[in-house]
């Protein structure tokens, strides 16, 4: 991997590719595949883009040209063919799970009929349960639970931009929706149908005055759907907001503790 000759030809906007340049592109992508490298890692000052290995996921798109290829039964016309499973990954892929190459996915997991988009990582012991979306580089930590119909927003540019970021051990509720770049701290639970934009209020609600928080959900948070009321030129609306209600008790079973959880709050899943 050549990360100086990639951001290179990317700041160039290149459309010739020599033998250099495509095996920096492809030893890259098979470097994401295999879960050497990521888009997004956690550092001690929080998360950190590794703009440059975008870059090389933009590369290959045009680097690569519109192919038929088949998996299966099935066959495609892409310029990204899906993960080749052996096995040895330690990974349940049930049949419809599609995992595009590019993207990661550590052993112990489980894959339902899903999607898993380039660039994005699944953490150890994650469900990702039945017609949920991984957009393109989200991030998802260990032990997650992505519940049916989820979907986590894609973003490659800008290169800059970062992903949708779900830390460990989170419960995501059946048809919700976590996009622009927002970060689910470690132990949060939404509730079924929540939506978080970057721009979405989210509203702690559990002291006597309400604290209002955009674009990250902190650790052990129990987030249900809400709304709120707003004045428009043509009257008073209710408007979409994410309603803090609890925090997540601390305990060394997180599966005990996730299900006391569901139970004391009430939360829809």
């Amino acid at each position: 991997m050549n990360s100086t000759l990639i951001h290179q030809a990317f700041t160039e906007k290149t459309t010739s590719f020599n033998e250099e340049l495509k095996t920096a592109v492809l030893s890259t992508l098979s470097a994401l595949d295999e879960g050497k490298v990521r888009i997004c890692e956690k550092k001690e000052t929080g998360w950190q883009v590794n703009e440059w290995v975008k870059e090389a996921i933009l590369l290959y798109f045009r680097m690569e040209k519109m192919r038929p290829f088949q998996a299966g039964d099935f066959n495609f016309f892409d310029k990204v063919p899906l993960k080749k499973w052996t096995g040895k990954e330690g990974v349940r892929v049930v049949p419809q799970a599609l995992v595009r190459k590019g993207a990661f996915v550590e052993k112990n997991s489980v894959l339902m009929p899903s999607y898993i988009n380039i660039g994005a990582y699944v953490g150890e012991g994650a469900l990702i349960d039945t017609w949920a979306t991984v957009g393109s580089c989200a991030q998802v930590g260990a032990r997650v639970h992505v519940s049916g119909g989820v979907g986590l927003g894609g973003v490659l540019e800008p290169v800059q931009a970062r992903p949708v970021i779900i830390e460990d051990d989170v419960f995501l509720g059946s048809r919700s929706i976590i996009v622009e770049g927002v970060q689910v701290k470690s132990g949060a639970v939404i509730g079924a149908g929540t939506v978080i934009t970057a721009s979405t209020p989210i509203l702690d609600v559990c002291g006597t005055e309400v604290q209002t928080l955009k674009g990250e959900v902190p650790e052990n948070s129990v987030v249900i759907p809400g709304s709120r009321s707003k004045q428009f030129p043509a009257g008073e609306y209710q408007v979409p907001c994410a309603l803090i209600i609890g925090k997540r008790s601390e305990s060394t079973n997180k599966k005990i503790s996730l299900n006391e959880c569901l139970r004391e709050f009430n939360v829809p899943v």
